[in-house]
């Protein structure tokens, strides 16, 4: 397999103030983190909130950059602070965010939200434009009529696929999936998370997933990153982060894991849904 993105040492500070008489102090908020990802395989990134995992989120979607250290995209050293991001690069590495209900704008159709990608980034035609968004609706699981509705109009976990079309548009090769599911109801993780499986299948993708549910780590990744106070404690492959953690902070992030079966989750949907069909 081929590495398609990697960090070297990957440091980000923040300035603060320090208060009334006091001088602006510097947080580093990211300590030299360093990891690859291969191609079409997934990387999770877990720790709790403030660990850091989100400004790392942030620097690899080329939305902020790096202090220091080095970021490689398909071998290509990244450097948004020296260079001007393209759309070529931009299209390389999408995101997909938390909150479906904040991430797509309530006054724009879905068909607007789909095509804007392609219009700022591309000289598709407009016909064009919505044939693709069209058919990317059915792939995610929805349908072409609902190319002109709003986004208030569908559940979580439809706007989410919504949001995951989105961030498809442009072919990507990396997506960067931000706690994707912690804001659905259990009763669908599961189908998001076998959504995002089957895309990953279908299009070759390299996920970056950015979690602190390591139930879902556990059924979704390939390997592990786990980050505490902006270091990288323990970076092992998901069978060995799970079976035979080393570091006490690992330990106790498991320790502290409901234990919740996405694959029985998902098992309980499907036999809701055969008996409801058996139903009508």
């Amino acid at each position: 397999m081929s590495v398609i993105l990697e960090g070297r040492d990957i440091t980000r500070d923040y300035i603060v103030s320090g208060g009334f008489l006091r001088g602006a102090k510097t947080i580093r908020a990211l300590h030299g983190i360093s990891f690859s990802l291969e191609q079409g395989k997934t990387l999770a990134i877990v720790g709790e909130s403030g660990c850091g995992k989100s400004t790392l989120a942030r620097i690899l979607t080329l939305i902020d950059p790096a202090n220091s250290g080095d970021l490689y995209i398909q071998g290509e050293k990244i450097d948004i602070k020296e260079t001007k991001v393209t759309s070529a690069l931009r299209a390389k590495v999408q995101i997909v965010f938390q909150n479906p209900y904040s991430s797509l704008n309530p006054r724009q159709k879905v068909g607007e939200v789909l095509t804007e990608p392609l219009i700022i980034n591309t000289d598709i035609p407009a016909k064009e434009r919505r044939k693709r968004a069209e058919e990317m609706l059915e792939k995610v699981g929805l349908e072409r009529q609902h190319y002109n509705r709003y986004p208030h109009m569908f559940s979580g976990d439809q706007r989410q696929r919504i949001a995951i079309a989105r961030a498809l548009m442009l072919n990507p090769q990396i997506l960067v999936l931000d706690e994707p599911v912690s804001a659905l109801d259990l009763s669908v993780q599961a189908q998001v998370l076998n959504l995002l499986k089957d895309l990953q299948d279908e299009f070759d993708l390299s996920y970056i997933f950015v979690s602190h549910d390591l139930s879902v780590v556990r059924y979704f990744a390939d390997e592990v990153m786990v980050m505490n106070a902006g270091e990288v404690v323990e970076y092992a492959s998901r069978d060995q982060i799970f079976a035979n953690p080393q570091h006490e902070y690992t330990k106790t992030l498991l320790a502290a894991t409901p234990i919740a079966d996405v694959e029985k989750i998902r098992e309980r949907v499907e036999r809701r849904k055969a008996f409801l069909a058996a139903e009508s």
